[in-house]
């Protein structure tokens, strides 16, 4: 097996969160319910993998603790697909260390920036 770290991000509400992230293009891989509630939910994203687990608080903040950072193949096409969103943060730009990249927000406040090297390393 292959070592790898993945994000256990608190939430209020995994199941809301769970259908948010599966209308940007993640897949709903595994879950844990009891008495109907949702506490629990591995999501992926091409290699990408994260988990929702209950308990987190609602925050205000413009930003929170933590930041998802996905590469991804092509950037400008999952732009396009995500462009008139509301939950875009930051418009698609290349940045000085190399990257073409956006920024979104969950309905958590969590940042989430899709990444693609602007040339290959």
């Amino acid at each position: 097996m292959t070592n790898k770290a993945i994000p256990m991000i608190h939430v209020p509400d995994v199941r809301t969160t769970v259908a948010w992230y599966l209308t940007i293009g993640f897949r709903l891989e595994r879950i844990h319910e009891e008495c109907g509630m949702m506490s629990w939910a591995s999501l992926t994203f091409g290699d990408t993998e994260i988990m929702l687990n209950a308990g987190g608080k609602a925050s205000l903040a413009e930003r929170r603790e933590m930041d998802l950072y996905v590469h991804v193949d092509n950037v400008e096409g999952l732009y396009a697909d995500m462009k008139d969103m509301e939950q875009v943060l930051v418009p698609l730009y290349d940045a000085e260390y190399g990257m073409r990249e956006f920024t979104i927000r969950d309905p958590n406040r969590f940042w989430i920036t899709f990444g693609q090297p602007i040339t290959s390393p």
